[in-house]
Parts: structure tokens; C-alpha cells; sequence
């Protein structure tokens, strides 16, 4: 089942990432951006609670697609890429096992445990 989910969000991946050949941009713009919703990270340089927020704003896929959709619909093509951008880096984060964050510590996501701490519940459970 695991690699099955991967391989969906891989194909999230893929598909975001035709979308915005599709849309005109150049093939490497995608990948050079590809990282820049990681800047919701600095949230956790105020707190683990705010940046748990800040970091769940730039990783939902909800938000990802009302932004690509709000991009559609105001013929903005900017936004549209930038909606891509993002459900293509929360679909990449989700393929290598990073998800949404909980509020009590970074490493603690919807998907698990990440790091050392998911070793450990491993062996708890």
C-alpha cells in the first residue's frame, strides 16, 4: 500500500510538472521553484505552533489547487503556475514521506514519525 501511495504522488508530481509546460514556462523554472514552499519552514523560528501553520499553508493541497484555480479563473497564468508548484512540492514531500505537520514538533507529521522518532515508534508499536 505504501508504494502505492507513492507512486500516486509521484504521478501528482509528473502531472503538476507538465502542467506547467503546458502553460508556457520554461522546462527548468519548475525545478529551480520546486523548493521554494519550504519557506513556510521558518515559521518554527517563532514556534513549533506557528510553524506548524505556516508550513501546512505552503503544503496543502487544498490551498495548492484553490491557487491554481483562482489562477484559471482570473486568467493569471502566474497563479496557475504557482498553484502547480505547489501541489507538485506537496506531492513530492508526501512520495518521500513527509506530510503535514503537528503542532507538537516538526518531525511529528499526518504521515508519521520522520527521522530518529520513527524508529522509535516502530519499535513502541
Amino acid at each position: 500500500m505504501k508504494l502505492l501511495l507513492k507512486s500516486e504522488d509521484l504521478a501528482k508530481l509528473v502531472l503538476s510538472y507538465l502542467g506547467s509546460l503546458y502553460l508556457g514556462y520554461d522546462w527548468w523554472l519548475y525545478f529551480a521553484l520546486l523548493l521554494v514552499p519550504d519557506i513556510g519552514m521558518v515559521g518554527y523560528l517563532v514556534s513549533s505552533r506557528v510553524g506548524a501553520f505556516t508550513y501546512n499553508l505552503l503544503h496543502h493541497q487544498g490551498i495548492a489547487i484553490a491557487v491554481g484555480i483562482s489562477g484559471f479563473y482570473l486568467g493569471h497564468e502566474t497563479l496557475q503556475f504557482a498553484g502547480l508548484l505547489l501541489f507538485g512540492h506537496s506531492a513530492m514531500d508526501r512520495a518521500l514521506g513527509y506530510g503535514l505537520k503537528f503542532t507538537d514538533s516538526f518531525k511529528h507529521t499526518h504521515i508519521g514519525w520522520i527521522g530518529p522518532e520513527a524508529k522509535q515508534e516502530l519499535q513502541k508499536g
